[in-house]
């Protein structure tokens, strides 16, 4: 298929430039010719037309020797003045028309050299301006999910170029970490879910080795497989979790914070652990998913329990703050790294190596994508004494 003729932006440019330039010149030249055309004389205006008609072709040489004759006719006289003043006015018109008719000649001869010359410069000028868009083109041609580090690095004034630059810079940088999160994430995804897998294929070829199992040992398989299967159903609900808050599909209606705090609580408390837990539910209306609230509440609870020291302690509290509504989960613990600390809110990030305690690594990232869903955020502080605050505030309607 034939690509149809069209313009370039450098072309447009240059036509934009050209005629403007063009424009602006016949303004120029047209004031220049009228202020001159009415500041010359004008040798029409004025003088005897009938002297003019009634002029015989000799009436040069009778003038001639009219103005030597003392004695000369003086109505002869009379007509040769006239006709002197006649021709003076026939000469200034016939030079003021080629005065005027040069001046047009050369204003237009000049204006159309000089527009060829402003057009050849806005050519160059034009080229010279699109270079940095040029530039961004580039890079977001070599641009790609595999090749990210391409930069534009435009230096120079700070114009709308170097910001539209810089801009498209930062756009590469969110873009460059957005998928390095999401390869990491795919691989620790693909981490856990193979190990219940590795742990079932395990359990069973250990019973099929054998050449006559025992019932005991296939009920035991039975136990192991199921647990795995627990497990990987576990981890897959937490993963379907993160992705539906995070495409931000929520059933929105009026919830109170303390209410689904407190089914969390009800849930969560006895099977994590004999940490005491302190709670403080004061009403905290919010508009929101109740699934995915309690959801949050109880993945706050639950890491508060699990990653705790010995008879430690948990404290929740819920309230308002204004037109916001919080919840807030504290709880002892090792003590903690501030810096390290928001990197907990990233999935598969744990507080510690594996230990077997059937965390995924997944609760506070999960805590975090649902608060954003909701208009809200989740803020985690490490508590001087040890252990993790952990607040979450979400728009009170």
């Amino acid at each position: 298929m034939r690509v149809p003729w069209r313009l370039t932006v450098r072309m447009r440019l240059t036509l934009l430039y050209s005629g403007l330039f063009t424009a602006c010149g016949v303004i120029l030249v047209a004031i220049t010719y009228g202020l001159l055309a009415g500041n010359l004389p004008d040798g029409n205006a004025g003088g005897d037309t009938n002297v003019k008609q009634s002029i015989p072709p000799d009436f040069a040489a009778d003038c001639a020797q009219a103005t030597s004759n003392p004695y000369a006719d003086p109505a002869l006289l009379y007509k040769c003045k006239a006709a002197y003043q006649e021709g003076v006015k026939e000469g200034a018109t016939s030079q003021r028309q080629a005065t005027l008719d040069q001046l047009l000649r050369y204003s237009v001869g000049t204006l159309a050299a000089v527009t060829l010359l402003a057009t050849v410069a806005g050519w160059i000028v034009a080229g010279r301006v699109l270079r940095p868009v040029h530039r961004i083109t580039e890079a977001a041609r070599n641009a790609s999910e595999e090749r990210l580090g391409a930069r534009v690095g435009l230096t120079g004034p700070r114009d709308e170029l170097r910001e539209l630059a810089d801009t498209f810079d930062d756009m590469l940088d969110r873009l460059q970490a957005a998928f390095e999160d999401q390869r990491r994430f795919i691989a620790n995804a693909g981490h856990e879910l193979r190990t219940p897998l590795a742990v079932m294929r395990t359990a069973v070829d250990v019973v099929l080795a054998k050449p006559e199992p025992t019932r005991q040992e296939l009920v035991d398989m039975g136990g192991d497989v199921r647990t795995a299967v627990g497990h990987a159903q576990a981890l897959i609900d937490a993963l379907l979790t993160l992705a539906r808050t995070d495409r931000g599909q929520l059933d929105r209606e009026t919830v109170d914070l303390a209410t689904v705090t407190e089914d969390a609580i009800d849930a969560t408390a006895p099977a994590a652990g004999a940490a005491e837990l302190q709670t403080s539910l004061a009403p905290a209306p919010a508009r929101g998913d109740p699934i995915l609230l309690e959801r949050l509440a109880a993945n706050l609870v639950d890491n508060a329990m699990r990653y705790n020291v010995p008879d430690g302690t948990v404290w929740v509290r819920t309230g308002t703050d204004g037109l916001r509504s919080v919840l807030t989960v504290d709880n002892t613990g090792p003590l903690l790294a501030p810096a390290s600390v928001d990197k907990l809110f990233e999935p598969f990030r744990r507080l510690r190596d594996r230990t077997g305690d059937g965390g995924f690594g997944l609760g506070l990232a999960i805590v975090k994508s649902i608060a954003t869903a909701h208009g809200g955020q989740a803020v985690a502080v490490a508590r001087p004494e040890g252990g993790l605050s952990v607040t979450v505030v979400l728009p009170a309607r």
